[in-house]
């Protein structure tokens, strides 16, 4: 067993976007094509449940940069700018003595629009910031890398003659977040310092539009099919039927607007897009193992939330809490500093990471932040965090009509999700409530049984207790009265 090394190490952070957890052959998938990532597994620890703080971008990745719950950091949307108030560990690192980049999305104020995202006091000394591939603002990194090195593709997704989604490999986005990555390992980074380096694909995120020789090492009529059908959605909150029909609030197609064929086609962009993916960090980790810098350097991966993929006859995100939106893959890999080839399987959650970054560093946990380092679990010092985890939605994505408010709490082998009724929503209070040993596949709801109701009434308590228990109270107390 490794003990806490002296040397602070490196970070490397690899964050995809919209990714499921059961994507990688590390977590059981015989379709995935992830033979890097899958070694990466191998050489390092894999967590089994992890869980993200809300099931779209902009709030989830706020509760990993500040380590606090949705409600505490007060990002409750996508398109709502991060509060004043709020430290980000990046730039705790960087103060400490880190040299901090970033390549790719990070998504804490609105980019709708065209508009650039507000960059808040984050401690980047490198940043190549690129919102999505299409994004059309002129500090659009990845459209300056993409108008230097490929002019007439970037001419003809400018025209309207081709796109910026679908992109051959050598000029596609992920191969240009790796491309920023490599540069730095070898030449841009302080030498003398530590390094913190954020590495964002914005991949498998809709559109779903794969290169043809990524699509070609799938059969698409082999792969997985999509869990259930819009059948599953007669005994669930209305929203899900909504969202079913049209996605986004109505401003997006839904599943039910796809034939069989075009759900297939779906899948198999899907998983076309994340073998992109793991050549790309195939590319960034042999640079990082050329510069010598593999001992010591922790590398983490992961994803911001999960795509429904057509379970349950839904697409894409939003107040939905099924496995594959809420779930995500947790990979770390540190030579130096924790064991190789084992499994963590207690429930974790994206605010942990924070804490674990930061405890790698050797520097004070972030004085407002709600997690908990996971090195002392991936040591295998301790049996885990926490025998909960919570996931909430505060009409989080494209605003409904009538808002939609939800909140998830997974513990033990159950899943609660009440979706919130009056005063917050005029939405009727509804829920679902899942046995997850003995239907993983979530496709028995509970909440109405009536041989469950001690059970769920259990979990709702349960659930106000870790609502309290996650308030702010960290402003000091100067006195009794």
């Amino acid at each position: 067993m490794h003990g806490t090394p002296q040397r602070r190490p490196n970070i490397l952070f690899i964050c995809t976007d919209q990714q499921r957890y059961d994507t990688l052959g590390a977590y059981g998938n015989a379709h995935a094509r992830t033979p890097v990532l899958d070694a990466l597994a191998e050489s390092g620890v894999v967590f089994d449940n992890c869980y993200v703080q809300n099931p779209v971008c902009a709030p989830s990745r706020a509760s990993l940069m500040t380590g606090r719950y949705v409600a505490a950091h007060g990002l409750h949307a996508n398109g709502v700018a991060l509060p004043e108030g709020n430290r980000l560990f990046m730039k705790n690192l960087a103060d400490s003595g880190y040299d901090c980049a970033l390549f790719g999305k990070q998504h804490l104020s609105s980019c709708f629009g065209g508009r650039d995202e507000i960059r808040q006091d984050d401690g980047y000394r490198v940043y190549r910031h690129s919102h999505d591939p299409r994004h059309p603002s002129p500090r659009n990194a990845y459209h300056q890398w993409l108008r230097r090195e490929h002019p007439a593709l970037y001419a003809a997704a400018e025209q309207g003659t081709g796109s910026f989604d679908d992109m051959p490999t050598e000029a596609h986005y992920s191969h240009w977040a790796a491309e920023e990555a490599i540069d730095y390992l070898r030449t841009g980074r302080e030498p003398d310092k530590p390094f913190f380096a954020w590495v964002n694909f914005y991949d498998p995120h809709h559109d779903f539009v794969a290169p043809p020789e990524y699509l070609d090492r799938f059969d698409p009529a082999a792969l997985p099919s999509p869990v259930g059908s819009p059948a599953d959605l007669a005994d669930r909150p209305a929203v899900l039927t909504e969202a079913s029909v049209k996605s986004y609030a109505g401003h997006l197609p839904g599943f039910q607007d796809y034939d069989e064929a075009g759900i297939r086609d779906i899948v198999h962009n899907y998983y076309a897009m994340i073998a992109l993916i793991d050549d790309e960090v195939g590319r960034i980790l042999a640079a990082l193992d050329e510069a010598g810098l593999a001992e010591d350097t922790l590398v983490v991966f992961t994803s911001d939330h999960g795509e429904n993929l057509g379970d349950h006859g839904l697409l894409l995100k939003g107040p939905m809490f099924y496995e594959g939106a809420v779930r995500v893959p947790l990979v770390m890999r540190w030579p130096a500093g924790l064991p190789a080839g084992e499994r963590r399987a207690g429930l974790v959650q994206w605010i942990d990471l924070n804490a674990t970054l930061t405890d790698a560093a050797g520097i004070p946990p972030l004085p407002r932040a709600q997690g908990t380092s996971l090195l002392p679990t991936a040591r295998g010092e301790a049996d885990g965090v926490r025998d909960w985890a919570l996931c909430e939605y505060r009409d989080s994505g494209h605003p409904y009509a009538d808002p939609c408010h939800a909140t998830m709490l997974r513990t033990g082998v159950h899943k609660l999700v009440v979706h919130h009724g009056a005063p917050v929503s005029g939405r009727a209070r509804n829920g679902e409530l899942y046995d997850l040993a003995a239907d993983p596949r979530e496709m028995t709801n509970l909440w109405h049984d009536p041989g469950r109701r001690e059970l769920r009434a259990g979990l709702e308590a349960y659930l106000m207790d870790v609502l309290v228990a996650v308030q702010d109270r960290t402003q000091p107390r100067d006195g009794h009265w």
